[in-house]
């Protein structure tokens, strides 16, 4: 079956970023869900937090799977599980009498969603769907529009939550996520016609046995580890570190907004400048200006302007990994099987986040301070240029056809 007419690249890349918008938008205004659920249901803070690592581990998990499912059927299939299981959670999540149902909720029905309309499988059916030389301009101008959900889903969700009160608020996000199986039509695949001429195919079999025995794919799980430490640090701790400084909570609320915002400019700047520059190099530069920028916040003195200005270039450098991160994947081993292979990378960000989530609250009732873990998330962002200036990222054997560079 041959791609038809009116699924043409851009069409992909703009449904692709829309999906990656609602998406990540929701999950990026939880935070805001925290109080007003914990004290109406009479839980303890812990409750609502565990259920949000335990998504962040659950999408980590499920996302290699659900990218070989990608690579095997096509996207859209996928984009279309996601939605569904994404709306259900969010649905079921105001009927949560008990932190299990609430685990299971926003936890597991929310994680596996994200599996399922994240940057893995968007990445993979635009990476399949654009020449190579467009790639990673491609994939960040649909992280950028995915960025722009998370900029413009806070406001948005807080207004609703003011105005109808937390439960109705994420009745009507989930008709907005809802919307995904819309878009997902773009994201539905034409299978290849077969060629009886041409050399069989790379399996998937094969396929991973080359990536788990080349030094780079694990360099940059170990890199996305990093990653994912920082951000989930920084997006669900940062509120309460700049209460613990005597500053308003509306600059917290302000300083997450900012990282959405700069966040679009971001993603978009690192996809164009990865089709200029070798992408691992840019990887290594990023990392280390993330490390200095949180070694400046933690020497100046922390106030309302040196905390906007951390926001804006936190947010600069927030989601830049993952179109770089993919297109060094892409460039190595094709995108055949990219969903699959981003998948197991994409595992290694979510146990960063699981981490960076958990260690900032035990550190801090073990301490009463966060100094530990910035430090450490300083450390992680210089370890995580040092291990990605060495990747080979030739492609280790002549590309096979049906592996597609």
């Amino acid at each position: 079956m041959t791609t038809p007419s009116w699924r043409s690249p851009a069409l992909v890349i703009v449904c692709g970023g829309l999906i990656l918008s609602l998406a990540l938008g929701m999950r990026h205004s939880f935070g805001l869900f925290l109080q007003p659920m914990s004290f109406d249901q009479g839980w303890g803070r812990e409750t609502f937090a565990f259920a949000i690592a335990l998504q962040n581990l659950l999408w980590g998990v499920a996302q290699p799977f659900t990218g070989m499912v990608a690579d095997r059927f096509g996207a859209g299939r996928v984009v279309v599980f996601g939605a569904l299981a994404y709306v259900a959670g969010l649905v079921l999540m105001p009927l949560s009498d008990s932190g299990v149902m609430l685990s299971l909720s926003a936890g597991l029905l929310v994680g596996l969603g994200l599996s399922g309309t994240g940057f893995s499988i968007i990445y993979g059916a635009i990476g399949r769907a654009v020449p190579p030389h467009r790639r990673t301009a491609a994939l960040g101008t649909a992280g950028a529009l995915g960025s722009l959900g998370q900029f413009a889903m806070l406001p948005v969700a807080q207004s609703l939550i003011s105005s109808a009160g937390w439960a109705e608020a994420l009745w009507v996000l989930a008709a907005a996520v809802a919307a995904t199986l819309l878009l997902a039509v773009a994201m539905a695949e034409p299978s290849a016609r077969p060629n009886p001429t041409a050399t069989p195919p790379q399996g998937l079999g094969s396929a991973l046995a080359e990536a788990f025995s080349h030094r780079g794919f694990w360099l940059l799980g170990l890199g996305f580890l990093a990653c994912g430490f920082q951000l989930a640090f920084i997006g669900n701790h940062l509120p309460a570190f700049l209460l613990d400084q005597g500053l308003n909570a509306n600059v917290g609320m302000r300083a997450l907004a900012l990282v959405g915002l700069f966040n679009v400019l971001g993603t978009w700047a690192w996809g164009q400048m990865g089709g200029r520059w070798r992408a691992k190099n840019l990887l290594s530069i990023l990392y280390l200006l993330r490390a200095g920028l949180t070694a400046a916040y933690m020497v100046l003195p922390v106030s309302a302007t040196t905390t906007y200005v951390f926001a804006a270039g936190m947010g600069f450098l927030w989601l830049g990994t993952a179109p770089l991160t993919s297109a060094v994947l892409s460039q190595i081993f094709g995108v055949r099987y990219i969903s699959t292979l981003f998948g197991f990378v994409f595992f290694s960000h979510q146990v960063g986040s699981f981490l960076g989530v958990w260690l900032g609250g035990l550190v801090f009732d073990a301490t009463g301070s966060y100094d530990v873990v910035w430090t450490l998330s300083i450390g992680l962002g210089v370890l995580a240029a040092l291990l990605h200036y060495p990747i080979d990222d030739r492609s280790p054997a002549p590309v096979p056809a049906g592996r597609a560079a």
